[in-house]
């Protein structure tokens, strides 16, 4: 996206909407990718020896903690060399990864291409994010649509993968989603203007000004919420395929139709967070984030007994609210940080956040494999515990102070 080189200068509109288009689709093929190995899973670890897909899972960490280490420096690098040079790293390196995960011959060597993967995937979160928003009127919107594109790719994930893994083979869905990355990337480097400085460079403040101790606080609570609530993310969208496996045994079996299924729920789900960017610009934050994250604690406690088709309505339910809560922490950043730092200070959150929270790959397949689902959807539960318990201590709206001058 074109920054202005001066304060003044109006960005060409029909150039930001056709770039914010394509970061909106990269939000997409992020997460879409990440998610490939969860939904394949089952049908690599047959390929390569395991018994059970639990064993397997561990491989995939590697992704999540690169997707989490790698935000620092990609947020760093994205203010300082520039957002639009970092995005083109983005699409083409993603997809080079996937590639390289489809020509795996062994379990380390698909663990190596999925770090590679999620280094790449870092990329976008801090970078793609705040060039989304730099021109935003009304970021909690923005915010929102864009929290759809992200979860969407998740449900094109369960659908696609599972549509894939059956007719060509878990290699091909790998492979093809990579060349569309790249093919994303080319358009990308088309469409996109260049950047005439460096966000670095600008002298725009944030929206709302907090005091330096108040800026603290809100800053830890967002990086402590990211964390809890990147856990339950997760735990629910690298557990959900094998959780409707297991519990619609008997009655749905096809792998496709499953992830079918599973596509529906996230599709639906994902709208949330569209209700929930156009709330943010109107209602104080603290009191709607802490309604949503409340809401997660009784319903995974209900999706830790349901059974069949009611585990679907009640699962539909606990996503609607993990998805929820996601744009809460963008908003955050977006409203008291400064264009300038915002890659480097969502990078550093990200890198905390996420790096802790991607545990839960390694931990999901032996926590299922010794105890069960239930006792892991109960353990999600008192996370969500934790979760409301660090938002309950963020600063008040009326407390968060005045809207800082605009930048001359």
């Amino acid at each position: 996206m074109s920054a202005s080189a001066s304060p003044g200068a109006a960005p060409d509109a029909a150039a930001l909407r056709r770039t914010a288009r394509l970061l909106n689709l990269g939000h997409a093929l992020d997460h879409m990718f990440l998610l490939i190995f969860a939904t394949a899973v089952g049908a690599i670890a047959a390929e390569f020896g395991f018994a059970r897909w639990e064993d397997l899972m561990p491989y995939g960490v590697g992704a999540f903690a690169l997707f989490g280490l790698g935000s620092l420096p990609a947020g760093r690098l994205g203010d300082l060399w520039g957002r639009r040079r970092m995005m083109l790293w983005f699409f083409h390196g993603i997809g080079a990864a996937a590639i390289l995960a489809a020509l795996a011959r062994s379990a380390w060597q698909l663990a190596a291409a999925l770090t590679l993967l999620g280094a790449f995937a870092s990329i976008y979160h801090p970078v793609g994010i705040p060039m989304l928003l730099q021109h935003a009127k009304r970021p909690g919107r923005v915010i929102g649509f864009n929290g759809l594109a992200g979860n969407l790719g998740i449900a094109v994930a369960a659908l696609s993968t599972g549509l894939l893994v059956q007719a060509l083979g878990w290699r091909a869905a790998f492979a093809l989603p990579g060349l569309v990355a790249i093919g994303c990337g080319l358009l990308f480097a088309r469409v996109c203007p260049h950047e005439t400085e460096t966000p670095a460079r600008r002298t725009a403040r944030a929206p709302v000004a907090l005091a330096p101790h108040r800026l603290a606080r809100a800053l830890v609570v967002m990086t402590a919420a990211s964390v809890t609530g990147g856990l339950l993310f997760n735990f629910t969208t690298n557990g959900n395929a094998q959780l409707l496996r297991e519990r619609l045994a008997g009655t749905l079996d096809d792998p496709a139709v499953i992830g079918a299924l599973l596509a529906a729920v996230y599709a639906l789900a994902a709208l949330a967070q569209v209700v929930v960017g156009r709330l943010i610009d109107r209602v104080p934050l603290k009191p709607l984030y802490l309604g949503i994250v409340a809401a997660q604690v009784p319903l995974l406690a209900l999706a830790a007994h349901a059974e069949g088709w009611w585990l679907v309505a009640v699962m539909l339910a606990v996503m609607v609210v993990i998805f929820g809560s996601i744009p809460f922490t963008d908003a955050m950043i977006v409203r008291y940080v400064d264009d300038r730092i915002r890659s480097r200070v969502a990078g550093a959150r990200l890198t905390v956040s996420i790096g802790a929270s991607s545990a839960a790959v390694w931990l999901l397949g032996p926590v299922v494999k010794a105890w069960s689902f239930s006792t892991l959807l109960w353990a999600m539960a008192a996370i969500a515990c934790c979760t409301a318990a660090v938002v309950a201590w963020l600063p008040a709206e009326e407390a968060a102070g005045e809207p800082a001058p605009a930048a001359r």
